[in-house]
């Protein structure tokens, strides 16, 4: 029997992560290099790319890009394929969270929210899905959230998109992984990250979503290194189309 832990060991593998300018886009990238991974961060700001770059190493390059703009797609893929060759690896961590209300929603921002959260992440894993299936090995990881089966205030653009992640996930399975790509999601409950900024800047809001918790208290970055390792490795070969609470028991209540 092989040592387990080589199930988690991503040396040769090369990882593309969106969002990887901040929040557990960032997390998730460090995370990936440290296992051996070749990583390449896309966002829209330079630099906190560099910073990122800076603290990984030589292992790390990085994309400044709008994923969101659809006609660049194609564009996008090749300069993410450029430094280490073409990913193994998609984490699809970008977002955005308008926070509109429902009568209050407007045509700019239920676009904006889904060219972010939902069509960008599909388009960019079909433009890197070719390359996958060459080599008989791929992981997607989309990011889901609570709101993906709760309807929380002022959420229903953002719902609305972590609802159809879900879908979205499962559909990638279905066409995907007959060639050994896996596709999966992950659904963070609340992290300190600049997306949940207001919510963490209200000491009583904040204590008051950890006691929704089983474990009694909100996520630390920390907590989305395993999931997100498991999901991108070998360790989760015969696991896809499905999505992974991070959440301390949020939504088991």
């Amino acid at each position: 029997m092989a040592d387990p832990r080589d199930l988690f060991d991503l040396t040769g593998r090369v990882a593309c992560v969106t969002g990887a300018s901040s929040g557990l886009g960032r997390r998730a990238a460090v995370t990936l290099a440290r296992a051996g991974a070749s990583v390449v961060g896309v966002a829209r700001r330079a630099e906190e790319l560099e910073t990122l770059k800076h603290e990984i190493g030589a292992q790390a390059d990085f994309v400044v890009a709008d994923i969101a703009e659809r006609e660049k797609v194609s564009a996008l893929a090749k300069a993410i394929s450029a430094p280490f060759g073409a990913p193994d690896i998609v984490v699809h961590a970008a977002g955005i969270n308008t926070r509109q209300a429902a009568d209050d929603v407007t045509a700019e921002g239920w676009d904006t929210t889904l060219a972010l959260n939902m069509t960008a992440p599909f388009f960019l894993s079909q433009a890197l899905v070719p390359a996958m299936k060459a080599k008989g090995w791929g992981r997607i990881v989309n990011f889901a959230s609570l709101q993906t089966t709760r309807a929380f205030p002022g959420g229903i653009a953002y719902g609305t998109t972590k609802a159809g992640i879900a879908q979205m996930t499962r559909a990638m399975a279905e066409a995907w992984s007959p060639y050994g790509i896996s596709a999966n999601a992950i659904g963070p409950g609340f992290f300190p990250t600049e997306l949940t900024q207001a919510v963490f800047s209200d000491a009583e809001r904040s204590q008051r979503n950890a006691l929704q918790t089983c474990i009694q208290r909100n996520g630390q970055l920390e907590d989305i290194d395993g999931p997100i390792l498991f999901l991108c490795s070998d360790a989760s070969g015969y696991v896809t189309g499905q999505t992974l609470m991070v959440d301390g028991g949020f939504t088991a209540k």
